[in-house]
């Protein structure tokens, strides 16, 4: 009757063994380290730059407890704190001789101390949020204006694009504050150009104006083509934030829109706040420019000649390259671009995909420059960078791109990456920042900690005095319960902040009480006569029904908080679904094999050690 088959033993050992390698790496800590990554788009980091780092750290004496590398960069784990600066500061001269250029971000970092063998399980600790490792807080104000600014910009050069398609003679195009003025010299062919430009162009909203020869066309942005562009300056600026937090190393920073036109980040664990903001600032554009052929005007640049509106810049493999200031395209009109092969030569290649203006300007372009070369761009901070400078074929329709030639498969998708990235679609400016000390966030853990274990002693404390030997199941149960929790939150890779230790301390008291409910069954199954093996059965089998509606129910609100809530309300939702979840399983299943242990096995059980049970007529009998 109160025996498990011994697969269910099994299982419950196998969990508890599972529960203890997922939870012990987080308590092994944290090491100082250092990070070397890209800063510019071009430069790879590969086997070679760690190589590079172990040999500059070796010639500088100092000992590295480990050299990785992974997909955000180089990783130095270090003994100490004054270690890890010393490293940063040589590993900067080394990287980074001209500070005015930096080719490399240097920063330091934090490391889990884990052991290897836990580590090649996949054995990884729980992320620490902002409030309990410390790190920086920004909040940025995105200019909504300068994105409005932008998108009419590149409206206007498609409207001169469309005009010449269509043939309509139009007396100039510009850009009057948030409008776009577009002049004719008859009303025939403004007529003409409306109807155009409403078939093309169903964000624009068009208003007559003027007299006589002095004929203008306004065009401003209906409403909900600006919201379309604000959401999308949003989103745009929020995958650009992404990728450059990568370059820090930061295990699960926080970046989440606040309102109309704010960002939130969070850095948990960033050291260099400075280098942090300078990352974040950056503003960077994709250009897509022709290259200036004309004979002799290379040479001429690198003598210090430069043409007027050229700029001379460095390809990849460092060949000297002069580009036409005139911007072709920006990487607004990208969609996308992935990594492939050429159908005809099978070389590595890039396909992207254009958007319908982008579409119709490239035609143009590709048509006119069939056999020259049009270089790729990445400007920023007011200098430009040489992506790729493909030549063109052939004329190029329907919005789909290839480049190729002189690339490898790992360059082709190193580039289909970086023009995935883009730019940021409006620029951004730092409004509040906030630094949390790392001694600030050890002080939380301890506070929580401390609260988490007295709750739990308390409860100890309560169940084996009232319980007796069912009460220290209960609290062996609770134990696995904890043990599960944060085995799961660690393999989840989770987040954990205060308001997660607090649903932890709150899960611990909701735990509990599935197993008061099998303790005060079980005691009323033996009010009521039955034996005490039955009692055991009989215990379980009925306060599961009533554990399973009480947890389900309180499943429902923490979904809904993990739904509709944000930020602090959804870290501690997911920590409140989880304990949940674990709790079922060590307050049914581990208490029963434990209880199935130790009275399973008796042919005759005289009592049960299961405190005070009150039966009528037999006021108090001890069992």
């Amino acid at each position: 009757m109160n025996r498990y088959p011994l697969w269910k033993y099994l299982t419950v050992a196998i969990a508890l063994l599972l529960g203890l390698i997922y939870t012990l790496p987080n308590f092994f800590g944290e090491s100082p380290a250092v990070q070397v990554s890209s800063s510019k788009a071009t430069i790879k980091i590969d086997d070679k730059t760690r190589e590079r780092v172990a040999t500059t750290l070796q010639s500088a004496g100092i000992e590295a407890n480990g050299i990785f590398l992974d997909l955000n960069g180089v990783k130095v784990r270090l003994r100490s704190g004054d270690a890890q600066l010393q490293a940063r500061d040589i590993l900067e001269k080394q990287f980074n001789p001209d500070s005015t250029n930096p080719q490399y971000v240097v920063a330091l970092n934090l490391l889990s101390s884990s052991p290897q063998w836990l580590t090649s399980l996949r054995a990884l600790p729980m992320y620490l949020g902002l409030d309990l490792r410390g790190g920086v807080h920004f909040l940025l104000q995105v200019d909504m204006k300068g994105a409005l600014t932008k998108r009419l910009d590149s409206v206007a050069g498609d409207l001169r694009s469309l005009m010449r398609d269509k043939t309509l003679r139009h007396a100039g195009i510009a850009r009057e504050g948030e409008r776009l003025a577009i002049r004719f010299r008859d009303a025939e062919t403004r007529g003409k150009a409306r109807a155009v430009i409403e078939d093309n162009h169903s964000d624009l909203q068009l208003l007559e104006q003027g007299e006589g020869e002095d004929l203008k066309l306004l065009a401003t942005l209906k409403p909900e083509g600006i919201k379309r562009i604000q959401e999308f300056a949003i989103r745009q600026n929020m995958t650009t934030l992404h990728n450059r937090i990568n370059e820090l190393g930061v295990a699960e920073p926080v970046i989440a829109q606040q309102g109309a036109d704010r960002v939130v980040v969070q850095l948990p664990g960033v050291q260099d706040t400075a280098k942090a903001k300078d990352l974040l600032g950056r503003t960077a554009t994709l250009e897509i420019r022709m290259v200036d052929e004309t004979p002799g005007a290379l040479e001429a640049a690198q003598a210090g000649q430069v043409p007027f509106g050229a700029e001379l810049y460095v390809e990849r493999g460092g060949l000297p390259l002069l580009v036409k200031k005139q911007v072709v395209l920006t990487g607004d009109r990208l969609t996308d671009a992935q990594p492939g092969f050429d159908n005809q030569t099978h070389e590595p290649a890039v396909h992207l995909t254009l958007d319908s203006a982008g579409a119709r300007i490239f035609k143009d372009v590709t048509r006119d420059n069939v056999g020259k070369r049009m270089a790729i761009l990445l400007i920023e901070k007011g200098k430009g960078e040489v992506v790729t400078a493909p030549v063109i074929r052939t004329e190029i329709g329907g919005g789909r791109v290839q480049i190729s030639g002189r690339m490898s498969t790992m360059e082709a998708n190193d580039t289909a990456l970086l023009l995935r990235a883009g730019s940021l679609a409006a620029p951004m400016e730092i409004i509040e920042e906030r630094t949390i000390g790392p001694s600030l966030g050890a002080e939380n853990i301890k506070k929580g900690f401390h609260s988490t274990m007295w709750g739990f002693a308390a409860i100890a404390a309560f169940m084996i005095a009232y319980y007796v030997l069912f009460g220290l199941v209960s609290v062996l149960a609770l134990a696995a319960n904890l043990l599960f929790l944060v085995a799961l939150l660690s393999l989840l890779q989770a987040t954990l902040t205060l308001p997660g230790i607090a649903a932890i301390a709150l899960t611990l008291g909701m735990a509990i009480d599935a197993n008061v409910l099998i303790n005060e069954r079980i005691r009323e199954e033996l009010r009521n006569g039955s034996s005490p093996q039955a009692a055991i059965h009989t215990g379980y089998e009925r306060a599961f029904g009533t554990i399973l509606d009480s947890n389900i129910t309180t499943l429902i609100a923490g979904i809904a908080l993990l739904i509709f809530g944000s930020g602090p309300v959804r870290g501690f939702a997911v920590v409140h679904c989880l304990g949940i979840l674990t709790s079922l399983f060590s307050a049914v299943v581990v208490s029963r094999a434990l209880i199935n242990l130790i009275y399973g096995r008796r042919r005759k059980v005289e009592s049960l050690s299961i405190g005070q049970v009150w039966k009528p007529g037999n006021p108090v009998a001890t069992h």
